[in-house]
């Protein structure tokens, strides 16, 4: 395809010669026959013929495996597709010994660099990570963990939180974490449903120059979640703990001698356990397999990314984002994780440019939202860092407004491919990403993921080009999720991406697909808030806004606003009462305490009467089309349409 745009960035012809899909597309010619020229014909190619081109994904990865027949059983069916049904791995085996891409399997190679708020600057080698992982394995198995098993981290990215994951799933365990900004009820919230039982956390954190002590909430935490047999705490800021912890150093001092054992599962067999973002009730329970979240992220580390070995690759995450599972599987490929905890602005903007240029880092991911702060803030990277060693800039979490792309070209690098991509908790990876080949156009994103067959469908479930629509997966991939916790007749997942189109999932996406192949993403189609790039549930937001005894009632929208989005709460007060800035705070602080300071809302804003249909619902996209101008539909619904008068034009969301 072609476009009368001029692209911000395109690939040198020995980029093009030297990367990963280049030598990809030359396997596929040479094993099927195939007359593959170009990145566009690639994705036609993987979406014609899934089996395969998965199947060539698991040689070029050199994915270790006990490899059966089947590649894929119930090819129409979404859900109800499977992948790899005869196949069984294990995920931190791949992630700790797939060495044969770098043909030197260098045990000494360097596994993981850590750079704390705190200034502790640590690295491990693949051999010093894997036995500590062993240490880990061994001491988890003598106190019963087993296959199948529930362990929970209410961690920082740190090395230890990698290190845990692995230890749980060499032995074929189930790991789930979230980060320790989230309040108590949050963390309830989630890890109660899935009944872990082990719970491992940290003792304290950074951010922003301050120190932030956790043992209260790991107390009050590991209290509640009944199901928990022993509580590991980790020491970061200090040495102190819980007096009915184990201590996670004296946890490697007393295994320091164990091997390593892998516990090989079903590719179906799940992996992690990963929240969506709770907007009807508490956040639900997705499940992702072993095979298929480490298939997916190999394809996209490898052939998107273009990482090669020794390749360093940071993202500035959290571990309740799903960007940290997607980071740390890049140990696959032969990569070094460059690990980064607090603020990325503490002590000052620089801080994580100053990571990229000492230890020459080579693909640098972040937030839309965090571009955009330095954009506005007109931070001139040319002029302070030499940035020469980075190839790669990635972007997610939310839209990347084409201003942000002429900022990262004028001011942070020239010659450097900026693929903003976008997925999710839910696939845990990609619908739309980059890749080295392709050029760089304003406001895109480069392209579909190869092996999804994406398309932009209408109202009527047409596919669109150069029109606005909903994303759509139209066949099944191998990171669907394999079900929800909880969720025995599958009802939940259903509902939740397929009872839109039929046999077709539909992500919530706002999407025009342009001419070029590229997409332009508009933000979510639902009522998902997603501030900073970071989903958030309004059911989580409810919750403790109707705690107090103020509050009859409330509802919840994201405004869009300076290309991001804020969190605006309507609140329709108890009798008589009048909104004043002492309740605000306290609103606020309600918030804050039990969820995570992005649940916050921007504004609080007091209504007579909130909008709700026939049968007793509040319509949030109702009131978020009012804010933003927009008609409203099915206005017919409504038991009293009258009320979205009182949030049409008003004078506090303009400023």
């Amino acid at each position: 395809m072609t476009t009368s745009k001029k692209a911000l960035w395109t690939p040198s012809q020995d980029t093009v010669d030297s990367a990963n899909v280049t030598e990809f597309i030359g396997l596929v010619n040479k094993n099927y026959q195939a007359s593959v020229t170009n990145f566009a014909e690639l994705h036609a190619w993987s979406i014609k013929h899934p089996e395969n081109f998965w199947s060539q994904i698991w040689d070029y990865s050199h994915v270790i495996a006990d490899r059966g027949e089947s590649v894929l059983e119930n090819k129409d069916k979404m859900p109800g597709a499977v992948w790899f049904s005869d196949s069984s791995l294990n995920f931190a085996e791949n992630l700790l010994n797939n060495f044969e891409r770098s043909n030197n399997n260098d045990p000494d190679q360097t596994a993981i660099v850590f750079w704390g708020e705190d200034q502790v600057k640590r690295s491990l080698s693949f051999s010093d990570l894997k036995s500590q992982v062993a240490s880990m394995a061994a001491y988890l198995k003598s106190i019963g963990l087993k296959q199948g098993d529930v362990v929970a981290g209410f961690m920082p990215n740190v090395p230890e939180t990698v290190i845990c994951m692995l230890a749980t799933t060499s032995i074929g365990g189930v790991w789930t974490s979230c980060s320790p900004d989230f309040g108590v009820q949050g963390v309830v919230d989630r890890f109660g449903q899935v009944e872990p039982k082990i719970f491992i956390a940290a003792n304290a954190y950074f951010y922003n120059g301050k120190t932030h002590n956790c043992l209260d909430k790991v107390k009050e935490i590991s209290e509640k979640l009944t199901s928990v047999e022993q509580l590991i705490t980790v020491p970061y800021a200090d040495s102190t703990t819980l007096e009915n912890a184990v201590n996670y150093p004296d946890i490697l001092e007393t295994h320091a001698n164990a091997e390593l054992e892998y516990t090989r599962v079903g590719f179906n067999e799940p992996l992690y356990i990963m929240y969506s973002s709770g907007t009807t009730g508490v956040p639900k329970c997705i499940v992702h397999g072993v095979g298929g979240t480490l298939l997916q992220h190999l394809k996209e580390h490898l052939l998107h990314v273009n990482l090669k070995p020794k390749d360093k690759i940071f993202y500035f995450t959290t571990c309740g984002w799903m960007m940290w599972n997607w980071l740390v599987s890049a140990l696959s490929t032969g990569a070094t994780l460059m690990l980064y905890d607090g603020s990325p602005f503490y002590p000052n903007e620089n801080i994580l440019w100053d990571y990229v240029d000492q230890e020459e880092i080579n693909v640098f991911g972040t937030s839309a939202k965090y571009i955009d702060v330095l954009r506005k803030d007109d931070v001139d990277l040319k002029s302070t860092h030499s940035l020469k060693s980075l190839n790669s800039i990635l972007s997610t979490g939310s839209v990347l407004a084409p201003e942000s792309y002429d900022y990262i070209y004028e001011k942070v690098k020239t010659d450097v491919c900026l693929s903003s991509i976008s997925g999710g908790t839910d696939i845990v990876s990609c619908f739309a990403l980059g890749c080295a080949v392709l050029p760089v156009y304003r406001g895109e994103l480069q392209c579909k993921g190869l092996g999804m067959q994406v398309e932009i469908w209408d109202d009527k479930g047409q596919p669109v080009i150069n029109d606005k629509g909903e994303l759509v997966c139209a066949k099944p991939f191998p990171c669907m999720p394999i079900g929800f916790w909880n969720d025995p007749d599958g009802k939940k997942y259903f509902d939740a991406y397929f009872a839109t189109y039929e046999n077709t999932w539909c992500h919530g996406d706002y999407v025009t697909e342009t001419e070029n192949g590229g997409l332009i993403f508009y933000g979510r189609s639902d009522t998902v808030l997603n501030p900073g790039g970071v989903r958030i549930g309004t059911a989580e937001i409810y919750r403790q806004v109707e705690k107090l005894d103020e509050v009859q009632e409330s509802i919840v929208i994201g405004q869009n606003w300076q290309d991001d989005v804020r969190v605006v709460l309507f609140v329709k007060l108890t009798g008589d009462l009048s909104l004043n800035d002492e309740l605000i705070d306290k609103i606020k602080k309600q918030i804050r305490s039990n969820t995570t300071p992005r649940h916050v809302p921007a504004k609080v804003l007091q209504v007579a009467d909130i909008p709700r249909t026939k049968s007793g619902k509040i319509v949030e996209l109702a009131v978020r089309n009012i804010v933003h101008g927009d008609s409203v539909k099915n206005i017919e619904s409504l038991a009293n349409p009258e009320a979205l008068e009182l949030y049409k034009s008003r004078e506090e969301l303009q400023s």
